[in-house]
């Protein structure tokens, strides 16, 4: 902070302790050109490694998780994906990949954003679109704990057969999409649902141990 407001005066000198930090910058970037040169594999393989900690922990924090044991496959590999999580991870890495590679030629604009954003949630309804509705719940009493759970339950107990997302999100209106996937994902884990597709039209059914009374 100091140096910035050294420079910011003006000034006709550089600082010593300023030019040894360029100094050593200037280290580091011979350096890195010598190693790139020298280290190709082990760079590709920091490279890989930055593209899945950033895939993972992105996703992470909207709560979708895949078997570690396919991370690199779904990233890197063209396997058939397996459920929506999955899509959502592939998705987010080819938006990373179109901004490593095209960085510097997309716009900042409304529809590089929607574009960005169709690949991240691949083949969901919402996918390169704007919200249609605000989402601010102000003004209004929030929900008690596990209400959207229960409403999301009770739909998937009423249903007589498959039932798609769009299905329940109908019967819960006030109850995110995001909310109803995750549900779904908890019955899955306890083998009390399995979906029975991919893509936003999947279908799903309640499996021989569902039961309503024993989903927490």
């Amino acid at each position: 902070m100091m140096t910035l407001r050294l420079f910011s005066r003006k000034v006709e000198f550089v600082p010593a302790s300023t030019s040894w930090y360029l100094a050593d910058l200037g280290e580091a970037r011979g350096k890195q050109e010598l190693f790139t040169r020298q280290s190709p594999q082990r760079l590709k393989l920091l490279r890989e490694h930055a593209l899945i900690e950033s895939a993972v922990s992105s996703n992470r924090i909207e709560g979708v998780e895949v078997d570690k044991s396919r991370i690199a496959t779904i990233i890197f590999g063209k396997p058939l994906l397996r459920d929506r999580e999955e899509e959502e991870v592939r998705g987010y890495r080819q938006a990373l990949t179109l901004i490593h590679n095209q960085g510097a030629e997309l716009p900042v604009s409304e529809e590089t954003i929607l574009r960005l954003h169709h690949l991240t949630r691949g083949e969901i309804w919402d996918a390169g679109k704007l919200k249609e509705k605000d989402g601010d719940r102000l003004g209004r009493l929030q929900s008690p704990r596990g209400e959207k759970t229960g409403l999301v339950l009770h739909a998937i107990d009423r249903a007589l057969g498959p039932f798609r997302i769009a299905e329940l999100k109908n019967e819960c209106p006030n109850v995110s999409v995001d909310m109803i996937r995750r549900v779904l994902k908890n019955l899955r884990a306890k083998k009390q649902v399995e979906c029975l597709g991919r893509g936003q039209n999947a279908q799903w059914r309640k499996t021989s141990k569902w039961q309503l009374g024993n989903t927490e």
